[in-house]
């Protein structure tokens, strides 16, 4: 094969993502290769988002703190999942992982972030919630990205129209399982070493049970219509997500707004089944079942 040039690299990359894992268009030994190809691709890719972009702006981005506005709305499910001694070190790193992605920050976010190809997806996010013109045809419609503990959100999560629906909630949900203890300060142990214990297969019913748990907390002014929101929510609940039962889903939540506090009700519903075995144990229980 041909040696690729940089400016084919360059190319490669602001048209599918990809790059070369050994950087061979970039001189010297690997590590000072791989230095150089980071600051060739990423600045390119903010060249090309600023002229994609060129003089639009954000028509949905709400006045006032943005960092507030998420805190407001992680705060109750924080609040319901955790002991109050946790609660201000959860909030505190929900505060640090979760990210509005706007003119102001792109740039940076571009640049700061650990991934390229993440960051080409970072950067139709931002493109796309301007209107202009994408890097990647098939990414229409993204509200937010997710990678580990951190989270993209896009202005667009303020015109959102399903009102149960909230990408803040529900990543947030997912940051829970992805994020030890001992991250955040909290004394970590083998039998709690993530902030919440979620079955690997129930993920995605804890963090779509939060979400339109969440919604029908802030709509509703009393508990009978938290109860016509959840019946309302099972009669019009769309999810795309295939691994998810709509059923259980509905269930979860239906439970979850009869209870004093619906968060633990969420909870129990997804915690594994079997829980801090040693790892031979828990391998026996699984084949003999």
């Amino acid at each position: 094969m041909m040696q690729p040039t940089i400016p084919e690299e360059i190319e490669r990359h602001l048209r599918t993502g990809d790059t070369d894992p050994h950087h061979r268009a970039w001189p010297g030994g690997y590590l000072e290769s791989a230095h150089r190809a980071r600051g060739a691709l990423r600045g390119a890719l903010v060249r090309e988002v600023k002229c994609a972009a060129g003089s639009r702006f954000h028509r949905m981005l709400p006045e006032g703190d943005l960092g507030l506005l998420m805190r407001r709305k992680v705060e109750p499910m924080a609040r319901g999942l955790f002991p109050h001694a946790e609660q201000d070190a959860v909030l505190g790193m929900l505060a640090r992982s979760i990210f509005f992605v706007t003119t102001e920050n792109i740039e940076a976010l571009l640049l700061g972030h650990g991934w390229n190809h993440s960051a080409w997806d970072l950067a139709d996010l931002y493109l796309g919630s301007l209107g202009a013109e994408l890097l990647d045809a098939y990414a229409l419609g993204l509200v937010g990205l997710s990678e580990e503990t951190t989270c993209y959100v896009s202005p667009e999560y303020f015109g959102e129209q399903d009102p149960f629906a909230d990408f803040i909630i529900h990543e947030a949900a997912h940051i829970f399982h992805n994020c030890k203890r001992g991250r955040v300060g909290l004394r970590e142990t083998r039998a709690r070493e993530w902030l919440l214990d979620i079955d690997y297969r129930k993920r995605e019913t804890f963090a779509y049970s939060c979400e339109a748990y969440a919604r029908m907390m802030a709509l509703a002014s009393s508990p009978a219509e938290r109860r016509r929101f959840a019946d309302q929510f099972t009669g019009t609940m769309h999810i795309s997500e295939e691994r998810v039962d709509h059923a259980e889903v509905a269930e979860i939540v239906q439970a979850a707004v009869q209870a004093r506090n619906g968060w633990k009700v969420i909870l129990k519903r997804c915690e594994p089944t079997i829980r801090h075995q040693p790892a031979l144990a828990r391998a026996s229980a699984e084949i003999h079942r």
